[in-house]
């Protein structure tokens, strides 16, 4: 089973500029030298395309870069996008990593016009939105003014919460399609809410955060433990009146970063809240990647585990980033298996590095290429796309704390 192969991995050394390797080589300091070029340079490409936005454009105020799209030219989006928080979680990663001002400065400055969302109730989102940015600058600043952002933010993201069905609702479009559509990356948003139940010692959000957790493991997966992209509740008496893959191939198929949501996610709650029955969701999720057929050897997943032309489908670097976070922390908690899970986590890393990262001073600022936002309506495929470089930047973070400090937590 490939989960339990390569217990003792042999590490990539490279280059790349192709110059010749040395035994002194680290993976995470070579990726955060070029991301300090490649984000430099996504700065002209922002300022670039900023001079060419339409009208609409401008009265929405977009500002942070999501993808490429097919004519080549620079995305922007504003900050009710739910992308909106990546671009400014990375400089503050920057920042952590770093120590310099100068990416505090540009933190600061593309975290700013995120604020407004801590009063949008229409999405389920926040956590994506304000916990990767305001979230990010709290921790590494301190700064009041976040902290009151984030837990208004919190309080505004419990009311989409449905008592009835024990979940955050997701999505309020399509409502001649779902009633109550809950959908597996909503776990990501939980974390937001367990931040808040410790900073303000109100348990009402995390309660929430639990529930929804129970209620997903309940509904969202198969007994293979692969998961449904989007779950449909009865508002009125909580029964799933659906099961659907949205962004994925299929309704029964498994869309890969859905997997790595759902990883992620139940690696996190159990953290948060110590119980065995989300660590042994989250080891059984990371079974069901590792043991796949469908896994390439360079454990960077096709967009959909089941697509139908594999092995000449598009891969998703995204899932292969959010799914290293989660096997660094996973590793932690799982010590059975914490050996594989982070040589795992390190050969994704190698493999991004030496394979998928974009060209300096080129591919519009981004740092990784060939990432799919959904493939089954023929978006945002084969592209790069804000999330894969953010969760690149966290996974580097978090190996360099786990092999340092012996924690992979932030």
């Amino acid at each position: 089973m490939k989960l339990y192969l390569g217990l003792i991995s042999t590490v990539l050394l490279f280059s790349s500029c192709g110059n010749k390797v040395t035994s002194d080589y680290n993976i995470v300091s070579d990726n955060f030298d070029f991301s300090a070029n490649q984000l430099k340079y996504a700065f002209t490409e922002i300022d670039s395309a900023k001079m060419n936005l339409t009208e609409r454009q401008i009265e929405n105020k977009v500002f942070a870069p999501r993808n490429i799209q097919p004519d080549g030219s620079l995305r922007l989006v504003a900050s009710k996008d739910w992308c909106s928080g990546f671009f400014p979680g990375e400089l503050w990663y920057m920042y952590e990593y770093t120590g310099d001002d100068f990416w505090k400065e540009k933190a600061i400055e593309f975290t700013a016009p995120v604020e407004q969302e801590k009063t949008n109730g229409g999405t389920h989102d926040m956590g994506f939105k304000v916990y990767c940015s305001f979230g990010n600058g709290y921790r590494l600043t301190g700064d009041s003014t976040y902290r009151d952002i984030m837990l208004e933010s919190a309080s505004t993201l419990i009311t989409r919460y449905k008592e009835n069905v024990g979940c955050i609702r997701s999505w309020d479009h399509n409502k001649d399609k779902w009633q109550c559509p809950v959908i597996i990356d909503n776990m990501m948003n939980l974390e937001l809410l367990f931040w808040a139940s410790k900073e303000s010692g109100d348990s009402i959000y995390r309660n929430i955060a639990v529930n929804h957790a129970l209620t997903t493991m309940k509904n969202h997966f198969r007994d293979d433990y692969s998961s449904y992209h989007v779950v449909d509740y009865d508002t009125v008496t909580g029964d799933v009146l659906h099961k659907h893959t949205h962004q994925g191939y299929a309704h029964e198929s498994a869309w890969s970063r859905g997997q790595a949501w759902g990883l992620y996610g139940y690696t996190m709650c159990y953290r948060e809240t110590g119980r065995e029955e989300f660590l042994n969701q989250a080891k059984e999720i990371a079974g069901y990647i590792f043991n796949n057929p469908s896994l390439p050897e360079d454990l960077v997943p096709y967009w959909d585990y089941n697509a139908p032309a594999i092995p000449d489908e598009p891969r998703d670097v995204s899932a292969a980033t959010v799914t290293a976070c989660a096997l660094y922390e996973l590793s932690m908690y799982d010590k059975e298996n914490a050996i594989v899970h982070k040589a795992n986590a390190d050969k994704i890393l190698e493999n991004l590095t030496k394979n998928y990262r974009a060209q300096l001073n080129s591919d519009r600022g981004f740092l990784l290429l060939h990432s799919v936002g959904s493939g089954n309506s023929n978006s945002e495929v084969d592209v790069p796309i804000i999330y894969a470089d953010y969760y690149f930047l966290e996974a580097l973070l978090k190996k360099e704390k786990l092999e340092k400090e012996g924690t992979a937590i932030l």
